[in-house]
């Protein structure tokens, strides 16, 4: 777009007074263009001054066009279609909608008149233009290639192939065929959407597709049934599965790449009624944060957790059902403490994360090498720290305490509802309460919940939803207008509403394309324990869970469920979500 030097100095008067383009930085560019007479702001995308996203915004702002951000949105394939696939690479535009009779399309220049004009002669329709960034006409444009819907498309030509393979008595499965084109576009359309699992089920007259997406399973398609076997075989020789056992569970991993990025996946094939189930876990290194803050820690647990890892021995353990980000949290703390000064070793199963820096231990269980005698072995190797991926029974128990005991710090996780359940389950296990006493650091339940997606908006809560809100946390609110509460001052989660208020103000996710049900990204709720004398005495004393906790929150522990009443009255997310996770915790 040519845009003269005063519409130019507006746009980045704007960046600057946004803080989206560092002002000392911008003076120094503009020193540099007076002498060269290029446009400042080619200038200060090429020095990354400021980010060509946010150029473009600003530049949609002030010549008055509407813009919109494609780098996120997952397309419909036929509103892609709209424009051919050609066309859309060589003149960068995005077809998104049909509205009034026009097309709305993006663009980099809204202004190019010759080129609308020609866009509108080939739909044959009035255009209406948006401005979007480069990152968001290639995001676009990158999905033209691969999209789910074209699955269905060559489940057909699979049977289509399958037929003529029979009637020559000689199928075959090969990296061009239909089937692997299906699986690829099942991976990519899995890995674009941040699934964390793929399900493939097999039903009486149907394959049926379910992807969870921020914790939740949602069917993605129907397949034809015809192409079971194909599918299955296909995903078992790239997990180097054994392709004709169908009698038993099976477990695998391989990898692919989808955008440059590596994803590794972890494969589980079982028998079921009408056929064989497959599960494949996604594991994307890139879209991960291994920061604990950016988790959703905070405050109270966040204290309890650093001065547990910071002790130079003991245990911290994380519990929390299946999927409920125990490993991650791990890995995260491993992170924090990480040194060149220090040794750590893992064991786990499998090595979900590959870290520079630290000795990772793969479990072989047929080869010998299972948490205890791996556990066993590593405590020769002059470790400094210790993960275990799982403590599963009493001997890998026993071992984490011996080694916490001879001066190692041991990270592990455990299946408990809460963190005070780490405690009795211990004892169950067969650890000497003493030993547990004097070994325990820190204990940390944790639950994922959805985030509310940034396209959001408030509303008052129900009567319902008020008393709830007030039985759950109504002790931790400021009691009068002005008060800054210790949960709000210490604790980290900012400005609070009033305890007696008739209502309070929560937030709710807008759907979008990118975000279908309002939400987007997943955050932890979390306990923390931190094990003092008090604590001690009733681990000894072989006190039960409730007891442990009773005593934990008169010292200031906020509960799993109170962390998301207060993470929702401050908009991360929503009621519903703390209650579909979190409504069994006290």
């Amino acid at each position: 777009m040519l845009l003269n030097k005063e519409l130019q100095d507006k746009i980045v008067g704007l960046l600057v007074e946004n803080g989206l383009a560092d002002a000392g930085l911008v003076k120094k560019t503009y020193n540099e263009v007076a002498k060269t007479g290029q446009p400042i702001l080619a200038v200060l995308r090429s020095k990354n001054v400021a980010t060509d996203d946010c150029i473009q915004h600003a530049t949609a702002v002030v010549v008055g066009s509407p813009y919109i951000d494609l780098r996120n949105i997952r397309f419909d394939k036929d509103k892609l279609l709209k424009i051919p696939q050609d066309v859309a690479q060589r003149s960068k535009v995005v077809p998104l909608d049909e509205q009034n009779g026009q097309l709305v399309v993006a663009v980099l220049d809204t202004s190019n008149i010759q080129r609308m004009d020609y866009l509108s002669t080939l739909v044959k329709m009035p255009i209406k233009a948006m401005m979007t960034s480069e990152a968001g006409v290639q995001n676009a444009l990158a999905q033209y290639m691969a999209d789910l819907k074209d699955v269905n498309k060559v489940a057909k030509q699979e049977e289509a192939q399958k037929s003529a393979a029979d009637a020559s008595n000689a199928q075959t499965i090969t990296q061009d065929s239909p089937i692997s084109k299906a699986l690829s576009s099942i991976l990519d359309y899995a890995a674009k959407s941040k699934a964390s699992d793929i399900h493939i089920e097999p039903l009486e007259h149907d394959l049926v597709i379910r992807m969870r997406i921020d914790g939740v399973l949602r069917q993605t398609m129907k397949l034809p049934k015809s192409i079971e076997a194909a599918l299955v075989s296909r995903i078992k020789i790239m997990a180097k599965l054994k392709i004709d056992e169908h009698r038993i569970p099976q477990d695998g991993q391989f990898a692919v790449i989808v955008n440059g990025n590596t994803i590794d996946l972890r494969i589980a094939t079982s028998p079921v009624v009408w056929g064989e189930q497959v599960v494949i876990r996604l594991l994307d290194k890139s879209g991960t944060s291994m920061d604990v803050e950016k988790m959703g820690m905070t405050g109270r647990a966040l204290e309890d957790v650093t001065q547990g890892i910071s002790k130079p021995n003991g245990m911290i353990l994380t519990s929390g059902p299946t999927g409920s980000g125990k490993s991650t949290t791990l890995y995260a703390l491993i992170k924090r403490i990480k040194d060149e000064s220090i040794n750590i070793v893992t064991l786990e199963d499998p090595v979900e994360y590959k870290m520079d820096g630290v000795n990772q231990i793969q479990i072989n269980v047929d080869a010998g090498l299972t948490f205890a005698s791996g556990l066993r072995s590593i405590l020769r190797q002059d470790p400094d720290v210790v993960m275990v991926g799982e403590i599963r029974d009493g001997e890998t128990a026993n071992l984490a305490v011996q080694a916490a005991l001879t001066g190692h710090l041991v990270f592990s996780t455990l299946h408990t509802n809460s963190a005070a359940g780490i405690m009795p389950r211990l004892l169950d296990m067969g650890i000497e309460p003493f030993l547990i006493a004097s070994t325990l650091n820190t204990v940390i339940g944790q639950r994922l919940v959805r985030r509310v997606a940034e396209r959001r908006e408030t509303y008052q809560s129900s009567e319902m939803e008020t008393n709830m809100i007030k039985g759950v946390v109504g002790g931790l609110l400021p009691q009068s207008q002005g008060e800054v509460p210790e949960v709000s001052e210490k604790r980290g989660y900012g400005s609070l509403p009033v305890a007696n208020s008739k209502s309070f103000t929560l937030v709710k996710g807008i759907a979008s394309e990118e975000a279908p049900n309002g939400y987007k990204g997943r955050a932890g709720l979390y306990e923390t324990i931190s094990v003092d004398d008090d604590i001690q005495k009733l681990i000894v004393a072989r006190a039960t869970s409730g007891d442990i906790m009773r005593v934990a929150k008169m010292k200031g522990a906020i509960t799993m469920r109170q962390d998301g009443m207060l993470k929702a009255l401050t908009g991360m997310t929503t009621i519903e979500e703390v209650n579909r996770v979190a409504s069994d915790l006290a």
